[in-house]
């Protein structure tokens, strides 16, 4: 006996997806750079040192005076051999007017003239300790530095940004179908 069947057939549906990918581009320009840094101001005062040396009287103590220093000595020295001149031939005048009074004033001023006095005999150091005089006086500087501010002009700039977005489309490839037989 031949049961008649019931054959069933049956595609299943296929979706196809084309993709279109998105496409981003992003460019950063380099921002504009404007700096400028402005020379600081800086004055600068100074005090001159000064150094005097008087070596006046060392040049004296080995005998290199000036022409006006020997002037002013042989003056004074003369001053002073004249008045010592005038005081003992006052004094020998006066001895010789009081001859009554006994003694010899004569033999004993010719022994005080003639006699030569002793010269001592000594170390002298020359020049003598002292006799350069040094003065300094010190100098001084001072600096003032203003320093100034940066100028900053600097520029960014925005990015640059492209975007295309993506696509997708949905196709049906293959439709869904059912096919019924009997098959008998």
């Amino acid at each position: 006996m031949n049961i008649p069947k019931l054959q069933v057939n049956s595609t299943k549906a296929q979706i196809g997806l084309n993709i279109q990918k998105p496409v981003q581009e992003i460019e950063q320009p380099s921002a504009n750079l404007d700096l400028q840094q402005p020379k600081a101001i800086q004055t600068m005062r100074t005090t001159k040192p000064q150094l005097s040396i008087d070596t006046e009287q060392a040049r004296a103590d080995i005998d290199l005076k000036s022409v006006r220093r020997r002037i002013e000595e042989f003056a004074a020295e003369g001053r002073q051999g004249v008045s010592e001149g005038i005081a003992r031939r006052a004094q020998q005048g006066t001895e010789l007017m009081k001859i009554e009074n006994g003694g010899n004033p004569i033999k004993s001023q010719a022994q005080q003239t003639g006699r030569q006095p002793y010269s001592g005999l000594a170390i002298k150091f020359v020049p003598s300790y002292g006799s350069v005089k040094v003065d300094f006086q010190p100098g001084s500087v001072d600096i003032q530095v203003e320093p100034q501010q940066v100028i900053n002009n600097t520029t960014t700039n925005k990015p640059i940004h492209n975007y295309t977005p993506g696509k997708v489309k949905v196709e049906m490839q293959q439709h869904s179908s059912i096919q019924l037989d009997w098959l008998v």
